[in-house]
């Protein structure tokens, strides 16, 4: 996945990281650090470091992860379809470096375009402004 050095990512993330990032895992909801966030920044890939969400997009869906309507550049993330557990949904990776970050749907606010990104906090870290 992408262009980066699996062994310091194993090395510089946690496990529940690199099991999330780089083997597809989720987070149990309501675990994640940045379910119920609200300061004021940009969310970025927390392997690579890449910018994926803004904090002006985050909502709270009730669905136990971060949701957002968009990513801050719709070119950030990559999405592709995922036919695991039975169901058929949208992955959410970033685009840099092929970590999964989540999946979308387009149960969100239909007043804020009708998506929601339900997104790994494990997946995040976040730059306060």
């Amino acid at each position: 996945m992408g262009g980066v050095d699996e062994r310091e990512l194993r090395e510089r993330l946690t496990p529940e990281q690199y099991a999330v990032l780089r083997e597809g895992a989720t987070e149990r909801p309501w675990s994640g650090e940045y379910v119920t966030e609200k300061a004021d920044g940009t969310y970025h890939c927390a392997a690579c470091g890449a910018t994926l969400f803004d904090s002006a997009t985050k909502y709270d869906s009730g669905s136990g992860w971060p949701s957002f309507t968009e990513p801050a550049v719709a070119e950030a993330v990559e999405l592709v379809e995922d036919r695991s557990h039975g169901m058929i949904r949208t992955e959410v990776r970033c685009r840099a470096c092929g970590s999964h970050l989540g999946h979308v749907f387009d149960d969100g606010p239909p007043e804020r375009g009708g998506m929601r990104y339900c997104i790994n906090s494990l997946a995040l870290d976040l730059k306060r402004r």
